[in-house]
């Protein structure tokens, strides 16, 4: 089957979209999944978390305020395609540098418009996240799921964390003289939560993913942050085994995947969500005071509550969709996490006042 002006949605359980085609003209492979936020696609599109996946913005209407500098969260694309119903073909605000159709074509990614994103999203959830080809090539032949079942790997069981961290450590600030000093292991870390950081006069230093613990140390830090990331925590072993051995050494927080590797290394365990959470609306409830934040997140696994039992942890936060797990502390040594993101770019900053306890963490 030949097609010329159409590009297409190939899911592995056989299901097809049809859309048409914007950005860079070629095919991509990846997980499924949909983001719920009203604003800021293109913090979503540079994210590293969404390394392997391709994304479906559920608000109907993207890229009406177009692109700038200032909002990206790393240096570049991180999505595999991007899906979307009504494409703008003007950016109207006065901070934009340019269309996403450009941003798109400047990076090589393809993307699809005029797809039914509500009955892709009720499918989804219906049915879980699923891996996908999605093509924009003219004139290519569609493919089928069973080469989707072939050619594109499981979410479940794959390292991406070291397609995205840093080939060498860096200063954020540069040339930053805070007066507490962070190491920050790079999972995939966001610019917001580096930013979160140095306006609270902390001074990091970022760090490749399979940094050794004893290496860290050397560089005595006041407190060591465990970044965001994409793909499944359990394959980490060497990030795992670095948190273990900084555990009661030096206070640690933990964001996303983060929260997960300090699950890991705490003796818990995670499991894969059925289609993820990807929103900037989840409520998640404080367990100190029952207190409602309204939080982002981007996170396709969890911790096991369950495994929590007979470790030394407390839970802190609950997701009120779900029931998951959204936060613990360790209560044996200085060690916090949570599975959404305090610095939320573009918001909501309920959860920014996370920053302002990490740092009273290291002053103690």
């Amino acid at each position: 089957m030949q097609r010329d002006e159409s590009g297409y949605l190939v899911l592995e359980d056989g299901r097809v979209f049809e859309g048409s085609p914007f950005g860079a003209r070629r095919e991509a492979r990846g997980e499924v999944v949909f983001h719920t936020g009203l604003t800021g696609y293109q913090e979503i599109l540079t994210d590293p978390s969404y390394c392997g996946q391709i994304v479906t913005l559920t608000y109907p209407h993207i890229g009406n305020y177009g692109v700038n500098r200032e909002d990206e969260e790393s240096d570049r694309i991180r999505v595999e395609a991007l899906i979307v119903k009504d494409l703008s073909p003007i950016a109207s605000s006065h901070r934009s540098e340019g269309t996403l159709t450009e941003y798109l074509e400047k990076h090589g990614i393809p993307a699809l418009s005029g797809i039914d994103t509500r009955a892709l999203t009720r499918h989804i959830r219906t049915r879980g996240a699923m891996r996908a080809i999605l093509t924009t090539e003219p004139n290519r032949e569609v493919p089928g799921a069973e080469r989707v079942q072939r050619e594109v790997p499981s979410m479940a069981g794959s390292d991406l964390v070291l397609k995205v961290t840093c080939a060498a450590p860096y200063e954020f600030p540069p040339a930053a003289d805070g007066r507490l000093h962070v190491v920050a292991y790079d999972f995939g870390i966001k610019r917001g939560i580096l930013k979160s950081l140095a306006r609270h006069g902390v001074r990091t230093t970022v760090v490749p993913a399979e940094t050794p613990a004893e290496e860290v140390l050397a560089r005595k830090p006041h407190g060591v942050l465990l970044s965001n990331g994409p793909g499944d925590p359990e394959p980490l072993e060497y990030a795992i085994d670095s948190v273990r051995e900084l555990l009661g050494r030096v206070p640690l927080f933990g964001i996303c995947l983060g929260h997960q590797v300090l699950g890991l290394a705490a003796g818990a365990s995670t499991f894969k969500l059925p289609f993820g959470h990807h929103g900037a609306n989840h409520p998640v409830k404080r367990t100190e005071d029952g207190a409602v934040e309204i939080t982002s997140q981007n996170h396709g696994f969890a911790v096991n509550p369950d495994s929590l039992r007979g470790l030394a942890v407390e839970k802190t936060h609950e997701n009120l969709n779900d029931g998951t797990l959204e936060g613990f502390r360790l209560k044996d040594v200085p060690a916090m996490s949570v599975q959404y993101h305090p610095e939320a770019s573009p918001g909501p900053h309920d959860a920014f006042y996370l920053f302002r306890r990490f740092i009273e963490m290291m002053e103690a």
